[in-house]
């Protein structure tokens, strides 16, 4: 019985030896050819075709663009009234997140569809308007060569029965090197996509961060309202309201805006903001030439939509003007936070640390080893009670001002 299974075996491994050497060498055709890193995505795949940068100076995509680099790159057109100055707000999120490294290792890229309008010039100051700094390059070319690599990145959507400017608004992640690519919305999260490509792509150069564990994570997300969620994920790209996270915004601050505009004017400018423009309304010519000429974009808003944004510009500005007007919480805010309360995000993607995943274990064991055995001194005892009790007074007394009616 052995020797009838050991016989089957070796008929079947023949089998499989013996398959068709065309369809094998076929296969390996179709295939990308490998480079002596691995990846078969090089420049054998990609085009290498000639594009033009904000610059004047002629680059090819390759060789000159995304060999051996990270990069981000996307497809935007200069007169585009929705999307596209929304996805150049939000990544100048991100390149503000990952600092130096924009230019160093990591690269971004926007290339327009409307090579026919968008010339050098014009996206210079296209880039100007958004306050683009080195690193993040603009892009012009050939309409065929554009048309080539939107389809190679898997940027590209039929156009058949549709304008010429409809295109898919999603960017593209990637290592070249270790040909690792993805493809993400321009709307994530900039801190997620920051850490997506200054850390996760491949070389994972950030020191590990071991401060938060699932075990104290939150049984359940709060809940957004419509209204909030709205703000959050369309208007928060250009606009905040008060002070906020003290980031330079390309919009104007909302706080007590529905004192200053009618309410009827604000749901119309959410509504159709290209119409109002194009009426010339003096206030909204106003805000756009106050405003690096960036454009309010259409964001498709409906009627109920708009409205319950107003409502959640002023139910918010009032809550916004009592919190950032109490004295205690303006005391706090000044002061340093402790070292274990610090905000982790910048860490995602710092590319200083170069030590290897064991070493970097190792030194968070010691480290936890050297706190667990380190007793606190008087000193930071009190002020541990000190932050401790702010932080609880602090809490209740944003809990007054959330119950009470704004």
């Amino acid at each position: 019985m052995q020797t009838l299974f050991l016989i089957a075996g070796l008929l079947l491994s023949g089998a499989g030896l013996g398959q068709d050497p065309v369809s094998s060498a076929k296969t390996e055709a179709e295939s990308p050819s490998k480079t002596k890193t691995g990846t078969p995505w090089n420049g054998k795949y990609f085009p290498n075709v000639e594009l033009t940068n904000h610059r004047g100076e002629k680059v090819r995509f390759f060789d000159d663009l995304i060999e051996g680099k990270k990069v981000m790159i996307n497809f935007i057109y200069t007169t585009c009234a929705d999307t596209c100055p929304l996805e150049t707000a939000r990544l100048t999120e991100v390149a503000e997140i990952l600092g130096d490294r924009i230019g160093d290792d990591i690269f971004f890229y926007s290339i327009t569809i409307d090579p026919d309008h968008d010339t050098p010039q014009v996206l210079a100051e296209y880039r100007e308007r958004f306050g683009v700094g080195p690193g993040w390059d603009f892009l012009t070319g050939d309409q065929e060569d554009i048309l080539l690599l939107r389809k190679k990145l898997g940027l590209y959507i039929s156009e058949e029965d549709k304008v010429d400017t409809d295109h898919n608004v999603n960017l593209l992640l990637g290592n070249q090197t270790t040909g690792q690519w993805m493809r993400r919305t321009p709307f994530d999260n900039p801190y997620a996509l920051a850490a997506q490509i200054g850390s996760r792509l491949g070389d994972y150069r950030q020191a590990r961060i071991g401060t938060a564990d699932f075990e104290n994570a939150p049984i359940s997300l709060p809940s957004l309202s419509i209204a909030e969620s709205l703000f959050s994920s369309r208007c928060a790209v250009c606009h905040r309201i008060g002070v906020g996270d003290g980031r330079v915004r390309i919009g104007p601050n909302l706080l007590d805006v529905t004192n200053r505009r009618e309410k009827a004017w604000i749901r119309r400018w959410l509504l159709e903001p290209d119409v109002v423009l194009a009426e010339g309304d003096p206030i909204a010519v106003g805000l756009r030439a106050a405003y690096n000429d960036v454009p309010m974009p259409n964001l498709g808003l409906s009627k109920n939509e708009a409205a319950m944004l107003v409502e959640f510009l002023e139910t918010e500005g009032r809550r916004v003007a009592k919190v950032e007007g109490n004295e205690v919480l303006n005391e706090l805010k000044d002061k340093p936070p402790l070292e274990c309360c610090k905000k982790d995000e910048l860490g995602t993607i710092d590319g200083s640390s170069q030590g290897s995943a064991d070493e970097q274990d190792g030194s968070a064991s010691a480290a936890g080893n050297e706190s667990a055995d380190h007793a606190p001194t008087e000193t930071e005892s009190r002020s541990l009670t000190f932050w401790l009790g702010s932080a609880l007074a602090a809490a209740a007394m944003l809990l007054q001002l959330t119950k009470k009616k704004i």
